[in-house]
């Protein structure tokens, strides 16, 4: 059902190209480089699949923030043809340095609209995170939900969407000067895997440090559990990956084992949130009360 409004969000809600377009749901690429060539992160699992096959061939990516131009350009190409308002939905403002470009390409446009209404929402949500709640919208847009009735859902659900992670290997991060030199020596050592969450502040913090990649995978299993104690009967899931399809498949079985009637969906892990962590970066997504440790 077309609406009288738009959804749009970018490549960091690690959907598949195939749902963006099946939903028609426009959005904006983030960018990266290698090899000092530029990359659009184009949402295709191809794409994602022979990244990774290079990162861990020795592969180092780098990646930028989306300029104000490059939103401007985009978002005058939704409006400029009936001007219908916009929800747009990114990543979370703490870990985006994209956001006040974006906010200015919004400013910068009413000048020539002066009567467009374009909403940055500050999602509190990262990759898969994201991209549950831009399926959740997209449900409600389709389902005939008014502009200002899909912002209030926005807003009273957006940190009810649990984020779990952990990260194969810790020299990914000491690149990106997440960790330590010694830090990661010594992880990497003692094979330490760091378990990983969003908090409501849309920060990314460690809940736990274990010894051993299956008992990661085995933690976080056991956080969801937890979280869904007083779940409905088809909980629903994201499991994103980055080249580790054996660890998405082997958790995935664990959360059948207790949820069997529950939706999961396994995707590759979008390029941009990927060169940050790595290839084995496991991401996992799904509603729950509160967000927790």
């Amino acid at each position: 059902m077309e609406q009288n409004y738009i959804i749009a969000t970018a490549s960091t809600c690690d959907l598949t190209r195939e749902y963006l377009e099946e939903h028609h749901i426009p959005f904006i690429s983030y960018s990266y480089v290698v090899d000092g060539e530029e990359h659009e992160d184009d949402c295709r699992e191809e794409t994602r699949t022979q990244t990774y096959k290079l990162m861990r061939e020795g592969k180092y990516l780098t990646t930028s923030a989306i300029n104000m131009y490059t939103y401007r350009e985009f978002f005058e190409g939704l409006i400029k043809d009936g001007n219908k308002p916009v929800i747009f939905l990114d990543m979370t403002r703490p870990l985006s340095s994209s956001y006040k470009y974006c906010d200015e390409a919004i400013e910068d446009l009413k000048e020539d609209y002066p009567d467009s209404r374009i909403i940055n929402v500050d999602t509190r949500c990262v990759s898969g995170g994201l991209g549950m709640l831009v399926m959740n919208v997209c449900r409600l847009y389709e389902e005939g939900e008014s502009f200002d009735t899909v912002l209030s859902w926005i807003e009273h659900n957006k940190l009810r969407i649990a984020h779990r992670f952990t990260v194969d290997d810790l020299n990914w991060l000491k690149r990106g000067g997440r960790v330590s030199n010694a830090s990661a020596l010594v992880g990497t050592l003692l094979s330490i895997k760091p378990v990983l969450y969003v908090p409501d502040e849309g920060t990314l913090v460690a809940s736990n440090k274990v010894r051993g990649r299956k008992t990661a995978l085995n933690t976080i299993v056991e956080s969801i559990r937890s979280d869904l104690k007083d779940a409905v009967s088809e909980p629903e899931f994201l499991i994103n990956h980055a080249d580790c399809m054996d660890d998405a498949e082997y958790v995935r079985d664990r959360i059948l084992e207790t949820y069997p009637d529950a939706k999961i969906t396994i995707s590759g892990l979008g390029v941009v949130i990927g060169a940050h962590c790595g290839p084995g970066l496991f991401t996992v997504f799904y509603m729950t009360g509160a967000r927790r440790p």
